[in-house]
């Protein structure tokens, strides 16, 4: 008996984005891509071109958009923000109302 081959291509796997990043960490730790391929189960290519994308998204080095340190970056960022506007309407206030005076 012949064995069948199957015509139809192979489905590809999708990865969340925490998979990806977790494996990148541990690139990123010290593991060579290799390491990081056979114990995920991954071919070394998949985790070069998610390397690159990474790093052409500007989320480089150990702070990751999942980090709790980039979360806490970003709601500082956003307060600080928030904070601005606020101090821009009251300047703004002062003046209308020193005015009037």
């Amino acid at each position: 008996m012949k064995e069948q081959k199957n015509t139809k291509s192979a489905s590809r796997r999708k990865y969340d984005q925490d998979f990806k990043t977790e494996a990148l960490r541990m690139i990123a730790n010290g593991r060579s891509v290799l390491q990081v391929a056979q114990a995920l189960g991954l071919g070394e290519n998949l985790l070069y071109r998610w390397r690159s994308r990474q790093e052409s998204s500007g989320t480089k080095g150990k702070e990751k958009v999942d980090s709790p340190l980039a979360i806490e970056n970003e709601r500082l960022r956003h307060q600080l923000r928030q904070s601005e506007e606020e101090r821009e309407i009251l300047k703004k206030a002062l003046a209308i109302f020193s005015r009037q005076t």
